[in-house]
């Protein structure tokens, strides 16, 4: 029960890494906000969290590139909950494993929409609350962005979405250094490549071949696993981590070396 009292709101909740992490954080206590587009899948989610632990949960429809649907999610896990402790930064877009000259211009600016924007408008609606946050705790909030080994370590035919997740991270160290005086603490986590509903967009295609190759780059051998990222950002969220802020952990088995 590490997270005990904490309310988080998880976008791209409704499947894939977030849907993992916002169960895990039900696990340990926390109220938690379902945001996503998927109405149907997100309910689900929900519903599933009210049978972990009496787990408190919602579903909010948010469109992360869209101001008003970030300011709505936030205000939601407020007005259900009372307050807000903690926000991951998950939800993700990609365009298909293809040459840069070949990327749409509507494609490139979803990307950066949905992967980076949406970090701009979710660190403006959860401010003032974290500002204003008395509850009791070694932290005022804390913001978890889910990043990429992307970002650290680009694969050929991802240029934007290599690009987009570089921006994640330096968008993280940077909101740690400004918002550190504050005591609101900003982390990442970098997953490699999982098994989530982009992983076909990654590969090109979602073949044996493509399968084999692509493990074969990671040392330990196979994809990560929801499970891998979320008991990352259980910690990453918890009191353990006080003292850790502007860390983008690689969650990559070895990728990145």
């Amino acid at each position: 029960m590490r997270l005990q009292g904490k309310t988080a709101v998880v976008t791209g909740a409704a499947s894939g890494f977030g849907a993992e992490i916002a169960r895990s954080y039900a696990r340990e206590g926390a109220n938690v906000v379902i945001a996503d587009i998927n109405e149907e899948w997100g309910k689900q989610v929900a519903q599933e969290i009210e049978g972990i632990n009496s787990g408190n949960a919602v579903f909010q429809f948010a469109d992360v590139s869209r101001k008003e649907d970030v300011e709505g999610m936030v205000d939601a896990a407020v007005e259900r909950f009372g307050q807000v402790d903690i926000l991951v930064n998950n939800a993700g877009y990609t365009h298909w494993n293809m040459p840069v000259d070949q990327v749409p211009e509507e494609e490139f600016d979803r990307i950066f929409a949905v992967n980076v924007k949406s970090i701009y408008f979710g660190m403006n609606a959860v401010l003032p609350h974290f500002r204003n946050q008395t509850q009791s705790g070694p932290n005022k909030g804390v913001v978890l962005n889910i990043a990429s080994t992307a970002g650290v370590r680009p694969r050929p035919g991802l240029v934007w979405y290599n690009a987009s997740k570089s921006a994640a991270i330096g968008a993280t160290r940077s909101l740690a250094i400004e918002l550190g005086t504050d005591n609101i603490r900003v982390v990442a986590i970098n997953p490699v490549a999982g098994e989530t509903p982009l992983l076909a967009k990654f590969m090109g295609e979602d073949t044996p071949e493509k399968r084999a190759a692509f493990k074969a780059t990671v040392p330990l051998g196979r994809f990560s696993q929801p499970a891998d990222i979320a008991n990352a950002a259980v910690f990453l969220v918890s009191d353990e981590a006080e003292f850790l802020t502007g860390v983008c952990l690689e969650v990559d088995g070895g990728r990145c070396i």
